[in-house]
Order: C-alpha cells, then structure tokens, then sequence
C-alpha cells in the first residue's frame, strides 16, 4: 500500500447527472439521480462551475449551491432548470438557476461545503463526484460526446440505464463512441425522459471465468473469484 487510499466521507451518496439539456433558447437544464435507499438532503452538495475558460484550469469559478432544504428522495431525481424554460421542463423543476450551460461550460457535481474562493478538491475539502463537461479549459462550441462533435450543445444527454454511480473522468464518461460512452445523445428539445431516471443495473461478476460468475449481471463490482492455477473441483460423491 503506497498511501494513496481515498475513502468517501461518512454520509456521502455517490449522486451522479442522469439528464442535461441545452435546447433552444432558455430551454435549459440538468438531472440528478438519487440510486440510494435513503433520502439526500442535498445541504451537503453543490454544483460548481465554469463559464468557458476558467481562470485556473481544474478549478471550478462559480460555487452554487442548492436551494435551502433541497432533498432527493430514494430512486428520484432533482432536477434544475432555467428560469424561463418551457412549461413542460419548469413542471418537472425542483429549482431554477439561470446560468446554465450553452453548451461550453462544465458543471461539476460535489459533496462538502464552499471553500469561501475557488480552490481544488484537496485544498478546498471538497469531493467531485461527477461531471457534465470539465474545469480545465474552454472546449469550443461544446464538448464531444459518444463520438458526436459539441454534443454538449444543441443537444439533450440522457445516461445509460446500467450507470451506478459518477464518473470524474468526464473524458471517460463521455467516451468516443455510442459503445464507449456513459451518455446517450438525442436531438436539440427532446425531454421524453425528463423527471426520472430507471436504472437496468444488475451487479455482480461479470466475467465468465470466475467461479462465481453472474450471467445476469451488467455491472462488474468486483466481486469475481478464481480458481488458484492447477486446482481442480473435486467434491465429496
């Protein structure tokens, strides 16, 4: 062990975004998944950005906080539009924020309390637990997402059903193509699946190896076992 072990602080839930829009006009807005069994008041959280460039790479410049008693029930979601969006998105709100992305500015996702100025994760106490877009640099018209260029504009992303938990490596998430990455990309004002999010995660081993290996499992968690090289299974007849 090198000490480099890092552990989630007590009572953070691995919260992650399951929905971002950037449509037409003010028709803006982002969704958070609860895939906990308790309720998340979400007084811990906050969602800090950047607008285009931020003045130091990897650092957020913005530290916005949730509305004052803001909760996410078990398996819901929160979700947090623009001001002036349409009617259908504002009945789906749980707050407002209107300086939402247009497509080339990164919102991070994390747990622990505003620093008082911007700082990163170490220095600052906080723990970033995913993100839509990054910190660390102005992307052009917007990010590339499952192979699509400026996906993160004009666009609507809706992640994978089998998505557990966020992901920080926002490179990772949004992958090079529709096989690779976490998000599905839909066309500028589709909010079909806005307000909830159903997970189709099955965890278990994964790899057909194993001694305990689960057909029906769609998310590895670690859990494989391995016969030791040269054993057989013998049993008792």
């Amino acid at each position: 062990d090198d000490g480099s072990c890092i552990y989630s602080p007590p009572g953070m839930v691995n919260l992650f975004f399951s929905e971002f829009a950037e449509g037409s006009s003010s028709n803006k807005y982002f969704e958070i998944y609860n895939p906990s069994l308790d309720t998340v008041f979400l007084s811990d959280y906050a969602y800090p950005s950047v607008a285009n460039a931020p003045n130091t790479p990897g650092v957020y410049e913005y530290w916005n906080d949730f509305a004052v008693g803001a909760f996410i029930a078990p398996g819901d979601v929160y979700v947090v539009a623009h001001g002036s969006a349409d009617p259908a998105i504002l009945a789906e709100a749980d707050e407002t924020h209107n300086y939402l992305s247009n497509g080339d500015d990164g919102y991070g996702l994390v747990y622990g309390s505003n620093p008082g100025s911007p700082m990163d994760p170490i220095a600052g106490g906080y723990v970033i637990l995913d993100f839509i877009g990054d910190w660390n640099g102005d992307p052009g018209a917007g990010w590339s997402v499952a192979g699509i260029s400026d996906a993160t504009k004009d666009h609507t992303l809706v992640r994978k059903c089998n998505i557990t938990s966020g992901n920080i490596d926002w490179l990772a998430s949004a992958g090079v193509d529709s096989l690779s990455s976490e998000w599905m990309v839909y066309p500028q004002n589709y909010w079909n699946d806005l307000g909830s999010f159903t997970s189709c995660a099955v965890v278990g081993c994964t790899d057909a190896n194993a001694t305990n290996y689960d057909p029906s499992a769609n998310v590895d968690d670690g859990s494989c076992i391995y016969s030791p090289p040269g054993m057989v299974n013998l049993f008792f007849s």
